[in-house]
């Protein structure tokens, strides 16, 4: 799944490259609107409106009017009158900035699933049951985690993060990695809570899987 990313600012198209790539899909980065117009085609297009050489909107106008390709506009402008007037003139969603990557994901997703270009796997990223053991199960659509046949309580970011590892058990997830995808591309509080929800999550699911802690990187999750 190939996407047109058009962003000027390099830090918030740096963070996007790499939280897409966890994901599978493959990045053409472009910073202007020139670029965007002449770029091959794509499954799915993130236009910010902010563009050093036009305005964004004017992009979005003119792929619509050559192309039925989604694009999700994701922008600083979180004013009404922009998103009426971006959804109007053809985009297909529209994400205010500050946001995290898996709300990017989440929303990308949905359009595909819309406009029936990928097939539900690819929509959704994965299968909706992924059964780690015998014993424990994530319901990604239902967003529950089953041991032994009963649903464990877990808080939202407890969640997010077992799903986080659990996308690859066994690969190594940096700190950084999972800051940025659980909580946010933006976040600047502590990361020691990220160590409390480890905890916690160690603490529910008891010894039916690991979470490894590689000193000084990262964790990593395999099944037992």
């Amino acid at each position: 799944m190939r996407v047109l990313l058009v962003e000027d600012d390099d830090s918030v198209a740096e963070s996007l490259k790499r939280g897409l790539a966890r994901y599978g899909f493959e990045v053409d980065w472009v910073r202007t609107g020139r670029e965007a117009l002449a770029a091959p085609g794509q499954d799915l297009v993130l236009l910010d409106l902010g563009l050093p050489d036009t305005d964004g909107l004017d992009v979005c106008r003119h792929l619509r009017s050559r192309s039925d390709v989604p694009i999700i506009v994701i922008s600083a402008r979180s004013e009404e009158v922009d998103r009426v007037v971006g959804l109007e003139i053809g985009a297909d969603d529209y994400v205010s900035k500050p946001f995290g990557i898996r709300e990017v994901v989440a929303r990308m997703r949905a359009v595909l699933r819309r406009v029936g270009t990928v097939n539900a796997d690819a929509a959704g990223g994965s299968a909706e049951q992924v059964a780690l053991s015998q014993r424990l199960v994530i319901d990604r659509r239902g967003r529950r985690v089953m041991l032994d046949g009963v649903e464990v309580s877990l808080a939202p970011k407890e969640y997010d993060l077992l799903a986080l590892l659990s996308e690859e058990p066994g690969a190594l997830f940096t700190r950084e990695q999972i800051m940025e995808a659980v909580w946010d591309a933006n976040w600047f509080g502590s990361t020691k809570t990220l160590d409390v929800h480890v905890a916690a999550l160690r603490r529910k699911l008891g010894d039916v899987v690991a979470i490894e802690t590689v000193r000084g990187v990262g964790y990593r999750l395999t099944t037992r």
